[in-house]
């Protein structure tokens, strides 16, 4: 990653301009042509420096769901349970804990009625007991990272 790539991380966290053409008016802050900055947040995705780039949306607002599950995983399974947790589409991403619920992840679906479908798919492709958590309250923390 070098220096461009660090100004590009820092001022893309927190804002995206909405306009005919967002890609275009960022670059110019930048002083770079637009399809420099595409390729380069093209490059830092498919490296991983980037593992994602894309808006943030209250779900709830539009008519979906959204809840934090989590699994207990035999730690000789981990890898096949997680294979088979990120193969639904509903799974934003999951990450491992030390706990007994070894598994957390985010599930989203298109409506409320959607998440015991999910949670009832990721049963039967594990073969475990997934466990739902509902939001009760919201909290918003914005979280910025220098570069």
């Amino acid at each position: 990653m070098d220096e461009l790539d660090r100004r590009i991380i820092n001022a893309l966290q927190g804002g995206f301009p909405i306009c005919d053409e967002p890609y275009r008016e960022v670059a110019e802050q930048l002083g770079i042509a637009a399809h420099e900055l595409i390729e380069r947040l093209g490059r830092m995705l498919g490296e991983k420096t980037l593992t994602r780039f894309g808006p943030m949306f209250q779900v709830e607002r539009m008519g979906g769901a959204f809840v934090l599950a989590a699994l207990a995983v035999p730690e000789a399974d981990y890898e096949r349970v997680a294979a088979a947790v990120n193969a639904q589409p509903e799974v934003a991403h999951n990450y491992r804990r030390e706990h007994a619920l070894n598994m957390w992840f985010v599930l989203a679906t298109e409506t409320p009625e959607g998440i015991p479908a999910a949670i009832d798919k990721i049963e039967r492709a594990t073969g475990l007991a997934a466990y739902a958590f509902p939001k009760l309250k919201e909290y918003f923390v914005e979280m910025k990272l220098a570069a």
